[in-house]
């Protein structure tokens, strides 16, 4: 009797995450809606509104790109998209792993007056990134003209690719809103943490710069979720290893997810 209550308490909780996250993912017009509205707040009576997001992003990745193509000895018209789709992607996970962290405290006024499951406001995370995304994308189609950058039938492999990120930052984000509802020194943290991995991960340099220590490379999770859109959208498929690194982690942070997320929902809201 007793080890049936241990297998009926972690299926129970992963029920009641499943349940919270397929309720919240039909309330779809109220994340979508709040995740625009967000960006819409942000550039609010500006003249290029959320395009703004796409100048700053091209002025930056132009500016470094030519200083940084100067500094490597790499040739302007190879460099130029690998480093713009480097900025364009990573833009993308950090700033799910970053917002995800006030996902809940920054919706405490909603959470405690309106009922509706906690993955709407994950969700409205998500949908706020891919926005941004997809206006960054601009830049990336400029200078595939450019450059003559023909992703060909590797472009195909983007949706899944996409398809995975998204998945992780479900996950990430239930984790990362929820502790930090509970210890407020989380944010900062993450903020710091994600700076390091800016710089050991091969966005601004490529992998093979430091052959010497490729462990620093290969054994960084990130530069695999990089290379599930970065490589599609260059032309060339991701390797099998990355395949396997990122599915692997997709699904074992979705499974701790549920058991974490099931066990503490309840305690969301007095952490608030």
């Amino acid at each position: 009797m007793p080890s049936h209550d241990l297998l009926a308490g972690p299926g129970k909780r992963v029920a009641t995450a499943l349940g919270d996250a397929a309720t919240g993912m039909a309330m779809w017009e109220l994340w979508s809606t709040l995740g625009w509205n967000d960006i819409h707040q942000r550039y609010r009576r500006s003249l290029l509104g959320p395009f703004w997001i796409t100048l700053s992003m091209g002025v930056m990745i132009a500016t470094i790109g030519f200083v940084y193509a100067e500094l490597f000895r790499q040739a302007m018209f190879d460099y130029l998209p690998y480093l713009t789709l480097g900025f364009i992607v990573w833009a993308l996970i950090s700033g799910i792993m970053q917002d995800s962290c006030t996902a809940f405290t920054g919706s405490e006024g909603i959470i405690r007056q309106v009922r509706a499951p906690y993955s709407v406001h994950i969700f409205r995370v998500l949908w706020r990134h891919v926005l941004i995304f997809a206006h960054n994308l601009v830049i990336y189609v400029v200078v595939m003209l450019l450059f003559g950058v023909r992703p060909d039938g590797a472009l195909l492999l983007v949706v899944p690719g996409f398809a995975l990120i998204c998945l992780n930052g479900a996950w990430v984000g239930i984790f990362l809103a929820a502790l930090n509802a509970r210890f407020r020194d989380l944010q900062p943290l993450v903020s710091n943490v994600i700076q390091i991995f800016f710089y050991v991960t091969p966005i601004i340099w490529r992998p093979q710069q430091l052959a010497e220590h490729p462990a620093i490379v290969y054994l960084n999770p990130l530069y695999h979720f990089v290379a599930l859109l970065r490589m599609p959208l260059l032309g060339a498929a991701p390797p099998a290893a990355t395949w396997v690194v990122t599915i692997t982690i997709t699904g074992f942070g979705l499974v701790a997810a549920g058991f974490f997320f099931g066990r503490y929902r309840g305690r969301i809201a007095y952490w608030l």
